[in-house]
């Protein structure tokens, strides 16, 4: 089996008339954290559902460890990553530990049920996003960041090797975006896993990332590489459109916008 988690090849993505990306090459690999940036409309969300086989390509292809995705049982892709998307609707009140115990699905066997084990996993990641004690509140009681956090506690619970996350920070306050960030940056870092997060603060972006993907406006190639040589103060003004400077403070690359 390939140790490269995921690898994109020549990949070519349209929405109606617009390509978002052409011949795209990426390769996510163990220990990797991939800061996704780009402006509303150049294609995040969708290349993030492309890459874990959601939605198809319109050119290339997308192998999981190796192997094309169409090889992989949902079951078993399902075990290799995981996808946290930008919305999540509750049809249904539930309780906190029942939502965050769907990651464990692909974990159980046919017919089975969740073990202690699956819920000591699931507590767990409760804990890691600041939710120890919400296990019975009602999902669809919990604010906008409370109910963010459940949700990325899923994908926790899930446990993939490839975690990708879609603008997860988005309603978070800034003690939990940073901590959520260092919890990814920990599990790549000390366990192998890989994570490909798609977000707006460049400032954060540089921070947490190893890596970072660029897409930008239509008819911009996207970038991709180390995030401090991508993440030039040229590359973000010519992607965005809006000028920003790069500079240190305190020994810390910052980005401010004119």
């Amino acid at each position: 089996m390939s140790a490269t988690l995921l690898q994109a090849i020549g990949l070519t993505l349209r929405a109606g008339t617009r390509t978002l990306a052409e011949g795209l090459d990426l390769r996510i690999e163990p220990g990797q954290c991939w800061a996704l940036l780009g402006p509303n409309g150049s294609g995040k969300s969708t290349l993030l559902h492309t890459l874990a086989g959601l939605r198809p390509a319109q050119g290339g292809q997308v192998l999981l460890e190796g192997l094309p995705l169409q090889a992989w049982s949902p079951l078993e892709a399902a075990r290799r990553r995981g996808l946290l998307p930008q919305q999540l609707h509750d049809a249904f009140s539930s309780p906190v530990l029942e939502v965050v115990l769907t990651g464990r699905h692909p974990h159980l066997p046919r017919w089975g049920w969740e073990s202690e084990d699956d819920h000591r996993i699931a507590r767990a990641a409760l804990a890691a996003v600041d939710l120890h004690g919400f296990e019975a509140r009602d999902v669809r009681a919990l604010s906008g960041g409370e109910r963010q956090r459940v949700g990325i506690a899923a994908l926790l619970a899930q446990a993939p090797r490839l975690l990708m996350l879609d603008e997860a920070l988005a309603h978070l306050d800034l003690p939990h975006q940073v901590g959520l960030l260092e919890h990814l940056r920990a599990l790549a870092q000390r366990e192998g896993h890989a994570v490909l997060l798609s977000i707006h603060d460049f400032n954060l972006a540089h921070r947490f990332a190893t890596h970072a993907l660029l897409l930008g406006r239509a008819g911009m190639p996207a970038q991709a590489g180390p995030a401090d040589a991508v993440m030039s103060a040229e590359a973000l003004s010519a992607a965005f459109g809006h000028r920003v400077h790069r500079g240190q403070v305190q020994g810390r690359t910052v980005f401010v916008a004119d």
